[in-house]
């Protein structure tokens, strides 16, 4: 094993496989093992270790306890945690989308705004965000820690709450409706103060942070290779996409050019019929799992 060593939190829970699945197209491999909170890397320079989205944030502020994590941002928020965010990672377990804290109410409540809350009764797993919402909105209210079922709490057992939501499904099907939003969050890859400032782990971490990034980048891209004959060539570089920026490289048939060029998946659709018409050949598309710029 290498003399140097980066440890790294893994969320455990519902982000644990989506961020595994991350990884193995970034070109890290991990492993979990049942009952096991260390699930096994291949870098021999990485030690992963498996915690809550939501203690993330402090162990990795802890000296000596992670050198980074992954982790929401709603989650630093919350426990305050003074880190290093090293990039933003837009992922979750349903969506590409930020998810949404929000503050909501049953349908059949008078209450529309966050100053009728003065007073009432909030639950919610994230207490210290929404008492920093209601600060900021001049409101007092009892806000209290909810263990989980939040969304069936009101109105028996609380007059509003604070939920996370991804696609409200689960705010409609309780009969919840949103009155504003609290905060958005997507994912983020941080770091320790302590090991940020050491030369090594900063470096091994703005790599994992690099190849990540291009893991996600390369999401909803493909890339399309065609035969075109040298005289079509500017009619089929009108086609592509303006902005790209295609690879023309010559056949060993001198009337003929190969173009290689990376495009959105969804705009292959329409792509290929043109390309066909202006003269375009062969034309092969292939899937990525990196994409540099």
């Amino acid at each position: 094993m290498s003399d140097n060593l980066l440890k790294l939190g893994v969320p455990a829970g519902s982000l644990q496989e989506a961020t595994a699945e991350l990884f193995r197209r970034a070109g890290y491999r991990i492993k979990f093992e049942s009952r096991s909170y260390f699930p096994t890397i291949d870098d021999p320079e990485i030690e992963c270790m498996l915690i809550r989205a939501q203690e993330m944030a402090r162990y990795v502020e802890q000296d000596g306890v992670l050198d980074a994590g992954l982790t929401g941002y709603d989650w630093i928020v919350e426990t305050g945690a003074d880190v290093v965010e090293v990039t933003e990672l837009v992922f979750s377990k349903v969506s590409r989308r930020p998810v949404r804290w929000v503050l909501c109410v049953p349908e059949s409540s008078p209450i529309t705004d966050v100053k009728q809350l003065n007073g009432k009764r909030i639950a919610t797993e994230a207490v210290g965000l929404t008492t920093q919402f209601l600060k900021q909105h001049g409101v007092t209210a009892k806000v209290e820690f909810s263990w989980g079922a939040t969304e069936v709490k009101p109105p028996r057992l609380a007059d509003a709450i604070v939920e996370v939501t991804e696609t409200g499904s689960s705010l409609r099907a309780n009969n919840l409706r949103i009155i504003a939003e609290v905060l958005q969050s997507t994912p983020r890859l941080i770091a320790n103060k302590k090991a940020w400032a050491d030369p090594w782990k900063r470096k091994k971490i703005e790599d994992i942070a690099l190849m990540l990034q291009s893991a996600m980048a390369a999401e909803g891209r493909i890339v399309m290779m065609m035969n075109v004959p040298r005289k079509q060539l500017n009619a089929v570089l009108a086609v592509l996409p303006a902005g790209q920026r295609p690879t023309i490289a010559d056949l060993t048939d001198h009337d003929w050019v190969d173009v290689t060029i990376v495009v959105n998946e969804k705009d292959v659709r329409d792509l290929v019929p043109q390309l066909k018409a202006v003269g375009a050949e062969g034309i092969i598309e292939y899937s990525m799992n990196k994409y540099i710029d």
